[in-house]
């Protein structure tokens, strides 16, 4: 696996540690052990589909639910840095 850049400068777990291993235990079938790895990261892939969804048959409230899902993934990711960094 890639080795993050920030947490070997700095010290400090960055805010997308764990995105990788979450996706392989995602691949892999493991969705509790993904969750627990970095929380974000199914509620991120669904935001992109239905990203893509809303891109190619333009939803009617599209935007809006893609606001929606964009600040509930960044108020996730920035829950879980807060608790990793306690």
């Amino acid at each position: 696996m890639l080795a993050c850049p920030f947490k070997e400068n700095l010290g400090v777990e960055c805010p997308g540690c764990g995105m990788q291993r979450s996706a392989i235990a995602l691949g892999q079938g493991h969705l509790v052990d993904s969750f627990f790895l970095y929380p974000a990261l199914i509620p991120m892939l669904f935001m992109f589909i239905f990203l893509g969804v809303h891109l190619k048959w333009k939803l009617k409230h599209g935007a809006r639910t893609l606001l929606i899902l964009y600040i509930v993934n960044m108020t996730i990711v920035v829950i879980n840095y807060v608790l990793k960094l306690i």
